[in-house]
């Protein structure tokens, strides 16, 4: 009979720290995203202290993704998302790269291209100026050296998550917008995301500088789904700029037929609000930078 319950006990104690343990594993799995063989050797190493495991894990991928992105430097990367992100009088555009649109998808990519929002938009607030609109281009270099919110360098964000995903990735640019009081910013990307959110992303996306009699989200959002429909070089300046003759081949935006009503033209939408667009900018995710943009030339990654 005693040997009995010692069994019982024994086994008991056992069903109870092998219980344990596997709650430790889900909970550690489901928080870092990394395999059960990788969790489950993180605990082994730190008696089962989650948070040692969770560092650990972050470390080795960490580690693993430099060596990674050393291997995989060079390869072309033509896919990605576009992000525009506003918030109050500024504003960010950022483009991350990868090489597969089955990347792009990715919950780890998609993670990345936020962060990547976010530390721009910081930097956007940053910016000094006293014009209107006052706005800064980063190209790659300078990009992946701006940190996120845990201090991490957005470089090692990507490292990261390149241990994560096996491709190549580029932080590849970005547009930090300041605006003054008085200018209000607008942001939209295609295709829409199914949840609005403070980060739109999508394969295109554009930012708006206006000024309007009346604020007007609606004429904001409708300004940017123009701006990426119809691809405009410039706004263009009534008595400066002529219309060109032929209609279809118009790129000056204050010409162009208005992208949700080709009955008007931009400039009587403008009219008819009251509004006036300043400037803004349009990305379009693998797209050839050109020289004559207004924005700084960066260059294609991979």
């Amino acid at each position: 009979m005693i040997a009995g319950r010692i069994f019982r006990y024994i086994h008991t104690n056992n069903s109870l720290w092998q219980a344990s343990n596997k709650a430790l594993l889900s909970e550690l799995r489901r928080k870092t995203g990394y395999t059960f063989a990788n969790c489950k050797k993180a605990l082994q190493l730190h008696e089962n202290d989650i948070k040692k495991a969770e560092q650990w894990l972050m470390d080795q991928a960490q580690t693993l993704g430099w060596s990674k992105a050393t291997k995989l430097e060079g390869r072309a990367t033509q896919q990605g998302l576009i992000a525009v992100v506003v918030h109050e009088n500024h504003g960010a555009l950022v483009e991350v790269n990868c090489e597969t649109d089955f990347v792009a998808r990715n919950k780890y990519f998609q993670s990345l291209v936020a962060t990547t929002a976010s530390a721009a938009l910081k930097y956007a607030s940053t910016i000094a100026g006293q014009d209107p609109v006052n706005k800064a281009s980063l190209d790659s270099d300078t990009l992946k050296q701006l940190p996120a919110s845990d201090g991490k360098s957005l470089a090692d964000h990507s490292a990261l998550v390149i241990g994560n995903v096996g491709e190549n990735l580029c932080i590849r640019r970005a547009l930090c917008v300041n605006v003054k009081d008085g200018v209000s910013l607008a942001g939209y990307s295609h295709p829409a995301p199914a949840t609005p959110s403070a980060d739109r992303v999508g394969k295109y996306a554009s930012i708006v500088a206006f000024s309007a009699t009346e604020k007007s989200e609606q004429l904001g959002r409708q300004l940017c789904q123009h701006v990426i429909g119809m691809n405009p070089s410039k706004i263009g300046q009534k008595g400066i700029d002529e219309p060109n003759p032929v209609p279809d081949d118009e790129t000056t935006m204050i010409y162009q037929d208005f992208l949700l009503d080709p009955n008007i033209t931009v400039e009587e939408l403008l009219n008819n609000s009251r509004a006036q667009v300043l400037d803004f900018a349009r990305y379009e995710a693998g797209e050839a930078v050109d020289a004559a943009q207004d924005l700084k030339t960066v260059e294609m990654c991979g």
